[in-house]
Parts: C-alpha cells; structure tokens; sequence
C-alpha cells in the first residue's frame, strides 16, 4: 500500500491517496466542511487524479470520502468570502465554474475507470462528481439531493453528466423540487450504478473485475463512453458557466446563501399548509 506523504509542508491535507488491492484510493478528507468543493480540495483532486493516471499499481480510480457526506457541494462559505472581496463577483462566479468544469472533465477523461464509493450523503455539485464517475455504489444510510433550486441556483454545470445518467422526468423532478431520495431510488433512477448494503465489499468486487483487463482495452473502451459527455460540456461549457455567473449576482441567490448559512428557511419559502 502506498500513501500520498508528499503534500505541501503547512498545507492541509484534503485530498487522500493511496494505491490497495489494485485501485488508487482516493478520498475526500474535507470534513471541516462536509468535503464540499473547495478551491483547495479542487486542486489536490486534480493531483490525484493525475497521480492515479500515471500509478502502474492502479487499474481503477475509487473515488471515496471520509465522514459522513461524500460532498456537501459548493463551499458556499468560500463563494460568500469571494463575492465580498473581488469587484465583479460575477467573473469570479464565472471563473470558479469553470473550475468545476476541468474537475468534471478530469474524471469524466480520465484514463481509467472511475468508481465513486458513497457511504454517506451527496449535494448539489457532489451529485456531478457522482455522476461524472463511470460506475457508482452507494449504501443504505447515503441521501441524495439537487438543492441548487433551493438557493436560487441552477444545477447548470452537473446538469450535463446528470442528463447521461438519469431517466429525464425522474430529473426533472429532482432538479425542480431539490427533494431528498436514498441510495435506492438513485440506483432505480440511474445515478447509481448498484445500491448495495456493503460499500467497501461491494467496491472491492467490482475492483477485482477489472484485473483481467487490459490498461490499453480499458483506457479505449473509457474514451468511447466518454466521448458525447465530454463534446456537451466542451459545446455548452461557457454558456453553462454564464447561467451561474449571472445567477450569483441577484438577490435570490443572496438569500438563499445566506440563508442556508444561517440554517433558516429562506424568505420565499412558503410555510406548510
């Protein structure tokens, strides 16, 4: 087993990687703030990912994550902090989206399979960074939500690897009502590859199904799957990264933010009948 040990001195560790069984381990280790995507957590994915590319001892990538949230989304914390400081926060917006995208075009492009192993609860941008994932196993106690409409946000970005995995009304619904749903329904949906009662069990058998494969087989058949998903991104990315740039600006999104912030429903939220 081999250990990521050569982060930079001072420099927390967000990012985990190790090379078992076959696989690069690689694990989300931001519980600070429920592993959401962070400019940080950003950057040290990509150099595991890039590391995963080029490790002879991994024939697959297992996207994992420590805590119980696999990806809480943005870190709206950071987005608040970048919108106060800069003079046009709707470049910056723009700027942290296509971030996001080469994050998503990273996984998706990626030369060897990507498993995404949920143990835990998906938000937001995190159901991109499943969806992006070739295969994907979550357990029973693993929640799923796209509460982007919630904030008054759009799902634009993630809305690209959700339509190649998930039927079209059962998207519908989930992008327009930000409603919660389990590991079952994600896989009846299409999100998930399987819904299974044991990740680690399950991902280490799907993990052995790949040591007869050829590296070369396996990177060619990858580059087929990938193909429309990455000429949808690479066509709509720009204006995909508009929609949220100019969603960041207006006041429902300020609201909503600062509203889920502070833990209180937001002012258009109607109450219960």
């Amino acid at each position: 087993m081999a250990a990521a040990d050569d982060q930079t001195v001072g420099v927390p560790v967000l990012v985990r990687y190790e090379v078992s069984g076959g696989a690069a381990r690689v694990t989300l280790d931001s519980q600070h703030n429920r592993n959401a995507i962070s400019s940080a957590l950003v950057e040290q994915l990509h150099a595991a990912l890039d590391r995963a590319a080029a490790d002879d001892g991994a024939r697959v990538v297992v996207l994992g994550h420590a805590g119980g949230t696999f990806c809480a989304g943005a870190d709206l914390s950071e987005a608040s902090a970048a919108g106060a400081d800069q003079s046009s926060p709707e470049a910056q917006a723009a700027e942290r989206t296509r971030v996001f995208l080469g994050l998503l075009r990273a996984i998706i492009s990626h030369p060897k399979p990507v498993i995404a192993a949920v143990d835990g609860h998906v938000r937001a941008g995190g159901m991109g960074l499943v969806a992006a994932c070739d295969l994907a196993l979550a357990g029973p106690t693993s929640t799923f939500a796209l509460t982007e409409v919630r904030l008054g946000l759009a799902a634009a970005m993630i809305s690209v690897p959700l339509a190649a995995r998930i039927n079209s009304r059962d998207l519908a619904r989930a992008l327009l009502t930000g409603e919660k749903f389990d590991s079952a329904h994600a896989s009846r949906i299409g999100l998930l590859s399987e819904a299974v009662d044991d990740v680690d069990a399950a991902v280490n058998e799907l993990v052995a199904a790949f040591r007869p494969c050829s590296p070369q087989g396996l990177a060619e058949n990858k580059a087929l799957l990938a193909a429309p998903m990455l000429a949808d991104l690479d066509a709509r990315g720009e204006d995909l990264a508009g929609v949220t740039a100019r969603l960041f600006t207006t006041a429902e999104v300020a609201e909503g933010m600062t509203a889920f912030l502070e833990r209180r429903p937001p002012s258009w939220a109607t109450p219960d009948a």
